[in-house]
């Protein structure tokens, strides 16, 4: 799934505009710029499994009651941090349905083993070699 299939339902969404940090000249203490979007989880519909990858993308941007917090702030303007805040949630609601290939549990070959052993016995041949330094004087 692209960041650009994903729907967000507009009721799941809450907004709130904050005074950002960083540049914007004479405007920085007096226009609330920074976007801080709130999203209810639930409200998206999606599958447990998803879920579970979601809460794991998001790690401490999730509360406890199951609202999504992402603070966007990298731009001047109010509708930039806001496309840029929608975005990211896209992105990580796209990444919370990809599923990863279970791994299948392998064992090396006898060949791989000897020659695991093999490659260990020189190794230590070799460092047997060094030995310690003794000033016969």
């Amino acid at each position: 799934m692209r960041p650009e299939d994903v729907a967000i339902p507009e009721d799941a969404l809450s907004e709130t505009f904050l005074a950002a940090t960083g540049p914007g000249g004479q405007n920085v203490n007096k226009v609330a710029t920074a976007v801080q979007l709130r999203v209810d989880v639930f409200r998206l519909g999606l599958t447990p499994e998803a879920y579970e990858r979601l809460k794991t993308i998001a790690g401490s941007r999730m509360t406890g009651g199951g609202e999504l917090l992402i603070t966007a702030r990298r731009f001047r303007t109010q509708e930039a941090n806001r496309t840029d805040a929608r975005r990211r949630l896209a992105e990580m609601i796209a990444a919370a349905h990809i599923v990863q290939p279970k791994r299948k549990a392998t064992r090396p070959s006898r060949a791989a083993k000897a020659q695991r052993v093999e490659t260990k016995r020189k190794r230590s041949a070799v460092k047997q070699a060094r030995g310690k330094v003794t000033f016969d004087g």
